[in-house]
């Protein structure tokens, strides 16, 4: 099957989906209803779970957005449920929130019913995994890709980490409520729409440097998606419904694609890695970080920025080993912990016991394969990459924020993020090749 021409029911609610790759393709996803009026779908997409009585989660804000929507239909329906509305203001996806989570299910009830976009559902999936019940996603906001994914997306002791527990058995998401979230949400889903520019050709680089695997037809999936919204995105301003229910489409098949590739990787790079480190920056300083979307949306602008002088480099053995030969772990170890503070000692620890990126023997097989294969990078990079300025005009068609002081990043933090990025976890990123080229303390940062 042509993942990238296949309508989402045929992608999911089958067993495996073999392809050329070689590997089988799942995902726990049954049911998906992504359309005006949507709502009306939750009690088959609950039945098609197995839920008889579900146990709600959402916070003020999601519950204003859905509630009167929502309520009707379950009242209709006959279906009874406990209702779960999150305290306080803005809710983190950590510990606190899934231990409370926790704390307050009602046993009566077969599943989770997430109302809301990133946190809530991201909780609900850990809460899911918990309790070894399913869940379903009720999507009020555009605003990230993982409603969807096998992961969740989440703060533990400090660290930014994906945990791999379950997808939901079934998303609902009704246009007419999903349009008509903040501005900002619409923003952030773009965002993370436009990241995947990035993540492929990441995907395509580690698989020609470190041999990752990769899977054509899970990239595929995710390029169409892509470039469906970006023949719709100019219109995402005026919640043009077409335009919404493209980027929701969008984030949805990309987490089908990361269940499909049982990785972060058709979906993830660099630009999400400047925004992890920016979130942990923030909770660090007891400060709430903007949307993740919309700091994807910024670290994929810097990106593609950066690209422009990858494409430039004449790649040298002799300074790439010297770099290497001279790294000096102590300092390090010392910038990683002023980076991220605490967090640092897991990453130094992971460094020294499972990754070896720092290894001299791993990096002179890297090298080796990277200077063997430049003009093919060359070429990935061309082929999956849009100009910086592309994004940069469309991002200022539409009021988004696209530069890091629009969103309060200061340049220091800009490089904190690109230099630590390597070190979160054992993914091959762009700052991971220039590492690799000794170049990685040299390349001009690009900060507007």
């Amino acid at each position: 099957m042509d993942f990238s021409s296949a309508p989402i029911r045929l992608l999911i609610g089958r067993g495996d989906t073999h392809c050329a790759c070689g590997r089988p393709h799942t995902t726990e996803l049954s049911f998906v209803r992504i359309e005006p009026g949507a709502t009306r779908a939750v009690p088959e997409a609950l039945a098609r779970a197995g839920i008889a009585r579900p146990f709600i989660v959402c916070d003020a804000n999601t519950r204003q957005a859905a509630w009167p929507t929502l309520e009707p239909v379950l009242r209709e329906a006959n279906i009874p449920y406990t209702l779960h509305i999150l305290p306080g203001g803005r809710a983190e996806p950590d510990e606190r929130a899934v231990g409370s989570l926790c704390m307050a299910f009602d046993r009566r009830c077969g599943g989770i019913l997430a109302v809301g976009s990133g946190v809530i559902n991201d909780c609900c999936k850990v809460l899911a995994h918990a309790v070894g019940l399913p869940s379903v996603s009720f999507a009020t906001a555009p605003s990230m890709d993982g409603y969807a994914s096998n992961s969740s997306s989440m703060i533990q002791g400090g660290l930014k980490v994906s945990l791999y527990n379950a997808c939901p058995a079934a998303i609902v998401g009704d246009i007419d409520i999903i349009r008509n979230a903040p501005l900002r949400m619409l923003w952030a889903g773009l965002g993370d729409m436009l990241a995947k520019y990035v993540s492929l050709c990441e995907w395509r680089v580690a698989r020609l440097v470190t041999g990752e695997y990769y899977c054509e037809n899970i990239a595929g999936l995710v390029r169409a998606s892509l470039r469906k919204v970006a023949r719709n995105a100019e219109r995402l301003a005026g919640r043009d419904p077409e335009a919404v229910r493209a980027v929701m489409e969008g984030l949805v098949l990309s987490g089908v694609a990361m269940s499909f590739a049982k990785m972060s990787r058709p979906a993830s790079g660099l630009e999400h890695y400047f925004s992890h480190v920016w979130e942990m920056m923030a909770f660090a300083a007891g400060k709430a970080p903007d949307l993740h979307g919309i700091q994807v949306g910024v670290g994929t602008y810097l990106t593609l920025r950066l690209y422009e002088q990858v494409r430039l480099i004449q790649p040298d053995r002799e300074k790439a080993l010297r770099f290497v030969a001279a790294f000096d772990e102590k300092a390090w170890e010392a910038q990683t912990r002023g980076i991220f503070g605490k967090a640092a000692e897991s990453m130094i620890e992971m460094e020294r016991t499972l990754y070896h990126k720092n290894d001299p023997k791993g990096h002179a097989k890297r090298l080796g394969r990277i200077l063997e294969c430049w003009p093919m990078i060359l070429r990935i990079i061309e082929e999956e990459l849009p100009p910086a300025r592309d994004i940069l005009r469309l991002a200022q068609t539409l009021g988004m924020p696209i530069l890091p002081e629009e969103i309060g990043i200061a340049r220091e933090d800009v490089a904190r993020a690109f230099l630590g990025s390597r070190d979160i976890r054992d993914k091959y990123l762009t700052s991971s090749l220039l590492w690799d080229l000794g170049l990685l303390y040299e390349i001009d940062l690009p900060l507007s």
